[in-house]
């Protein structure tokens, strides 16, 4: 049973520092802006064809849907928020990672407006004449990217609601051997003829798509419309040189501190010390294997909530180490000693951090409270806080518990 247990804390081990690689392929470290570089957009808002007490859910939803359509664009862990100056009403982007930000810049300002038409043949002439249907994208369910299985060309799969699929049925019916132009935003995207009657609500828009482009097709179709027109007036590029700086110095700084800990948990306590510093060591490759795996986007604050919670993982230790020193005054053997300390201990590490896991979520804001923090910085902070946390609690009360059984117990 023994060698069961060990074979299994190998391969956990193993699997930790696995994913703690700097080369890991598979788990990488996601840095910020602040770090990684990247760019700051600010768009303003026309908001003079808005009731005033439509502005509010105007804004929010147009904060949404701009956060949706980054998202879906690939940028990691994107900041958007909303600020007001003077009458003047506009929504930050931050985009970790992207410089070259045209593309994003389009694909954020637009309305995606998908419409349906029809070839019309007026009475009494033989021209015909394109009139928009009453079918269009507040129908589509889900657009998503397709490839022909006879040709393999990318294409955009739609699915309408119950709505959609009826109209579409009928308009398929009705112009069965004619073109049905699809447009986005009065640009023509596609003509497909239509071969039979289509019902069932499923439909694909054919064209000479790369698959990228189908891609930013399809997101802009499920984003929706932005309910206010944007317009960029303010990009800040941040370079990475910047970022690299302010790693280092991160580093720099928490390695300092780190080995201040380190270094005194020796001279203090002595062996257990060394104990409490394995346990420490363990601690940073959980909560960094935790980090890569979720993914965590590392920002300046982050780091700093994760240096935070080394001294609490320190704390925990201190609290048990102390208690057992009190029953060692006492002439009581080891094992009664480590058990009694333990237990004693255990009450007031729980508070304290239970105590810290409570800020960190209010920090966090999971539920969007309008009356708590909503900005991305905090919660990195509060994020990388309760993880290194919740992670020194773990390796305070049953990892070092398990060490100094192994080591010390006939100390």
């Amino acid at each position: 049973m023994k060698i069961i247990k060990l074979i299994f804390l190998l391969l956990i081990a193993g699997l930790i520092i696995w994913v703690d690689l700097p080369n890991n392929p598979y788990f990488k470290t996601h840095l910020g802006l602040d770090l990684k570089g990247g760019s700051h957009l600010v768009f303003e808002a026309e908001t003079s064809g808005v009731k005033p007490e439509d502005l509010a859910d105007a804004l929010e939803s147009s904060r949404n849907i701009i956060e949706r359509r980054v998202n879906l664009f690939g940028v990691s862990e994107p900041t958007v928020s909303t600020s007001k100056t003077g009458q003047k009403h506009r929504i930050t982007v931050d985009l970790p990672g992207i410089t070259a930000v045209s593309e994003a810049v389009a694909l954020i300002g637009r309305t995606a407006q998908l419409t349906f038409a029809e070839e019309v043949v007026k009475e009494g002439t033989t021209t015909a004449t394109l009139q928009p249907t009453s079918l269009t994208g507040k129908h589509v369910k889900k657009a998503s990217v397709a490839f022909n299985q006879q040709n393999g060309a990318p294409e955009v799969a739609l699915s309408f609601n119950s709505e959609g699929a009826k109209l579409f049925g009928e308009i398929t019916k009705r112009n069965i051997g004619k073109s049905l132009p699809i447009f986005i935003d009065n640009q023509i995207i596609s003509a497909p003829v239509v071969q039979q009657e289509i019902v069932g609500g499923d439909a694909v828009i054919t064209g000479s798509f790369t698959t990228d482009e189908a891609k930013k097709l399809a997101i802009a179709i499920n984003s929706g419309a932005l309910p206010l027109s944007v317009h960029l007036v303010e990009q800040k590029n941040i370079g990475p040189t910047l970022g690299a700086e302010e790693i280092r110095k991160s580093i720099l700084a928490g390695g300092v501190g780190l080995l201040a800990v380190l270094f005194f948990m020796v001279a203090y306590y002595g062996k257990l010390g060394l104990i409490a510093d394995l346990a420490l060591i363990i601690y940073g490759l959980i909560s960094y294997a935790i980090f890569k795996t979720i993914p965590v986007v590392l920002t300046l604050s982050g780091v700093a909530g994760f240096i935070l919670s080394i001294g609490m993982a320190v704390d925990s230790n201190i609290l048990i180490f102390e208690r057992i020193k009190e029953e060692r005054r006492k002439d009581k053997p080891w094992d009664i000693s480590i058990r009694l300390g333990f237990g004693r201990a255990i009450d007031a590490i729980k508070d304290a951090n239970i105590t810290t896991l409570t800020v960190a979520f209010i920090l966090f804001n999971p539920l969007n409270w309008e009356f708590l923090p909503q900005f991305g910085l905090v919660r990195g902070f509060a994020l990388t806080l309760a993880i290194g946390v919740a992670t020194s609690l773990f390796t305070g009360v049953v990892i070092t518990r398990r060490l100094i059984n192994l080591f010390y117990k006939n100390g």
